[in-house]
């Protein structure tokens, strides 16, 4: 570490304590960005000397990188962004927070990955998934494979773990010298009806895909799972039951122990880690609201809401949707289009959020029995006492869980309705 980046780093760590000291937040973006303004290079010394694991797709970052860090720790201390700042700063803050730590569990926004991967030399980089997100921020996600693979051939030496299920980033993996395949499951298919290299038409038949116009095909996988256990290489075969719902998350385990086997660890060891894993950063948490309880799903793009919606227990006593349209959402919500109410034509649904009204337009389109309470809280109220899910995309889940921390008394016990506000 130069003078110039311990110089930095403590200006960060004086920005992080006044941010946190005047009750303006947890401090670590500010922290990480004074950090990077005095020293450019910081982010590429605080990577010198460490085993990091990068992992990067639309859907999924943070469960899987919560659970490769939980893997690698199985070999020792993990330096990781546990809270999802996946940008350069929340990176900044992350290493810096464990300087003493030889490996990292790193979440990367996919358009961020070939810098980071620049000054961080990563041993593995995980590769979960492609698929429309946030098209006012990110742009096409054709041009994003094509940016990941130039950045994944400046690093020939590093081990790539790809979902061959996925067709975009097996495409962005597909030149790489050493790619770990994992069959981690790709049930959106809608953005990947063309070959990412040639153009033609990708064909499916069951889990293979294959491309007409090259002999892009989707290669052999080296691990996959089934609903008891987790294959792989030379015979593993290993008992996986995982505290976190749906098969998505199978996949996200599968991925994360593969990477760290990669990197040394025990596979039964790696799977039961991952195992322990029951709640990312207030997703999947189940929290006492009155006389209802919640449980708390995110869903960010139509890929998400289809896995998300799939795990919605549609025997439960409420189904809350909520919706905004706030920029790091993606004003445009014309997506709301292409995901799948019509399966919840059977389950009463309150739609909320800034855009609930948005929402209850598709559901009624859907046939889905709704009302409409654009205040979260208010709409898990209006459900009949009991259990209720919630699904909620990004702004609303933020909005959500401070609520809900606000809600609930230094005890820890249930929230009424007469403490939210």
């Amino acid at each position: 570490m130069t003078l110039r980046g311990r110089a930095a780093l403590a200006a960060g760590s004086a920005a992080r304590w006044a941010s946190r000291a005047t009750g303006r937040g947890a401090g670590a973006m500010i922290g990480g960005l004074v950090a990077m303004t005095l020293d450019r290079s910081i982010l590429s010394q605080l990577g010198t000397g460490r085993r990091a694991v990068v992992v990067t797709g639309t859907n999924g970052k943070s469960t899987t990188t919560r659970m490769t860090a939980a893997a690698l720790s199985t070999l020792g201390p993990v330096a990781t962004n546990a809270e999802g700042a996946n940008m350069d700063a929340g990176l900044v803050a992350a290493l810096a927070g464990t300087r003493g730590a030889a490996l990292a569990a790193l979440e990367v926004d996919e358009m961020h990955v070939p810098h980071v991967a620049d000054a961080v030399d990563p041993a593995v980089i995980v590769l979960l998934n492609l698929s429309r997100d946030q098209l006012d921020r990110v742009g096409e996600i054709n041009h994003i494979e094509r940016t990941l693979r130039a950045g994944l051939a400046r690093h020939p030496d590093a081990i790539v773990v790809a979902n061959c299920d996925d067709v975009l980033m097996t495409s962005a993996a597909y030149d790489c010298p050493q790619v770990v395949w994992v069959a981690a499951g790709g049930g959106w298919a809608n953005d990947s009806v063309s070959c990412p290299r040639s153009g033609e038409v990708i064909v499916r038949d069951g889990v293979d895909w294959y491309s007409t116009g090259t002999d892009f095909k989707r290669p052999t996988p080296q691990w996959w799972y089934d609903d008891t256990n987790l294959h792989g290489p030379d015979g593993l075969e290993l008992p996986m039951r995982l505290s976190l719902p749906g098969t998505v998350n199978r996949g996200n385990a599968t991925q994360a122990v593969a990477a760290a086997v990669a990197l040394g660890a025990d596979p039964a060891a790696a799977v039961a880690a991952v195992s322990t894993v029951d709640e990312v950063a207030g997703r999947y948490q189940t929290v006492p609201i009155g006389e209802h309880t919640a449980r708390i799903l995110l869903a960010k793009n139509p890929a998400g809401w289809q896995e998300a919606l799939s795990m919605v227990d549609r025997s439960a006593d409420g189904v809350v949707i909520a919706v905004n349209g706030q920029v790091p959402d993606g004003e445009d919500l014309s997506w709301l289009w292409d995901v799948n109410f019509e399966h919840f034509e059977d389950v009463p649904v309150v739609a909320a959020g800034e855009r609930g009204t948005d929402l209850a337009v598709r559901l009624g389109y859907a046939g889905v029995s709704h009302t409409l309470v654009h205040n979260t809280i208010d709409a898990i109220f209006s459900c009949p006492k009991g259990h209720v899910e919630v699904v909620a995309n990004y702004t609303a889940f933020l909005q959500l869980t401070r609520t809900l921390g606000h809600m609930r008394p230094a005890g820890g016990s249930a929230a009424t309705r007469g403490e939210e506000r």
